[in-house]
């Protein structure tokens, strides 16, 4: 896979310090760095804080989103390979005899809460209610959670796929990947935990990042604007992707005010609390999206989906081998504030 290097020099002696330090060694040719003075190409609601500018700090990375007394960004990325460790660690055997289901929830923008509440969410839904009680694991940016999950990055993302992978039947059970964060034009997620430089994860990036391991079936979620450019690259027979909206059009409800994103609530809360279908749940979800839009006059999102036989078929096996749980309401995580440890 062809890969693109930008290269930020401002960065390169802390890039390099934390690599020595903390073992770095996912740096690869082709990720992009993209600190958040980087112009934007992703959509910001006009509800959201902005953050500090190079003006206001000459030389320095804005970092008005970072705890007073947070760890540091050096001790935050010198603590990834212990925490990607600690949350691989509560992964459970798979249970013999029956379809598994294993999942992994990447929350990509640190500077919004609305994204780590749907990670939190979606560990709860799974482990209560979807039968995958020891199968999930959380990757997320945010202030509130940076002594207490994985940040979400490309490198963690390989090293959970490496986890859920250990612990499968990768022939039969199924992986299922959730990312909620701001999408681009080119359908590029937002990765950011400022004022940490971060690769962004591009449609064409996953399926090499997926091509590394040996999952046969798969279940990805795409909760971004634009997100439905990652279903040509992505589909296939054994394959469902599920994005949150058309490849040039925005979702909603990812503003500083709204506590989950549109599409989370209506397909995680609102239809996954009524079925275990992730199709019936799709076309609940879509239907209740579409009320909202029209009530607000926005422009229809149109959420797509994609689904092979085989992932189809294999779904159904694996909702033989569970009874569903009671719904699981939501309630927002606790947030963090300044001058308080996360």
């Amino acid at each position: 896979m062809k890969r693109r290097v930008q290269i930020l020099l401002p960065l390169v002696a802390f890039a390099l310090g934390a690599a020595a330090m903390g073992g770095w060694n996912h740096w690869r040719p082709g990720r992009v760095a993209v600190a958040h003075t980087t112009p934007a190409v992703f959509p910001v609601p006009a509800s959201a804080s902005t953050a500090a500018s190079d003006a206001d700090a000459p030389g320095l990375l804005p970092d008005a989103g970072w705890p007073d007394a947070a760890p540091t960004p050096e001790q935050v990325l010198y603590a990834q390979p212990q925490l990607l460790q600690r949350e691989a660690a509560r992964l459970t055997p798979r249970t013999p005899g029956k379809v598994n289901l294993y999942a992994i929830a990447f929350a990509g923008d640190g500077s919004q809460n609305v994204f780590r509440n749907e990670a939190e969410y979606f560990d709860q839904l799974l482990s209560q209610r979807l039968g995958a009680s020891g199968h999930v694991m959380v990757l997320e940016n945010n202030p509130a959670a940076l002594t207490t999950r994985p940040l979400a990055t490309w490198s963690n993302l390989e090293g959970a796929l490496d986890a859920v992978a250990a612990k499968m039947d990768l022939r039969r059970d199924i992986l299922l990947l959730y990312f909620t964060t701001h999408g681009s034009e080119d359908h590029t997620l937002l990765v950011d935990m400022d004022p940490l430089p971060l690769d962004q994860i591009g449609a064409r990036d996953l399926p090499g990042i997926l091509a590394e391991h040996g999952f046969k079936y798969k279940v990805v979620v795409v909760n971004a604007c634009y997100s439905g450019g990652f279903i040509p690259p992505l589909q296939g027979a054994d394959s469902m992707i599920i994005t949150a909206a058309r490849s040039d059009r925005s979702s909603f409800g990812c503003g500083e005010q709204s506590q989950l994103t549109w599409f989370g609530h209506a397909f995680l809360v609102d239809a996954l609390n009524q079925t275990d279908d992730f199709r019936q749940a799709f076309r609940l979800a879509t239907g209740t999206i579409a009320a909202w839009e029209k009530r607000d006059h926005y422009d229809p999102s149109e959420p797509q989906i994609a689904a092979g036989p085989g992932i189809t078929a294999q779904l159904s096996e694996w909702r033989k081998g569970f009874t569903p749980g009671p719904a699981v309401p939501f309630a927002p995580a606790p947030a963090a504030s300044a001058g308080t440890t996360p």
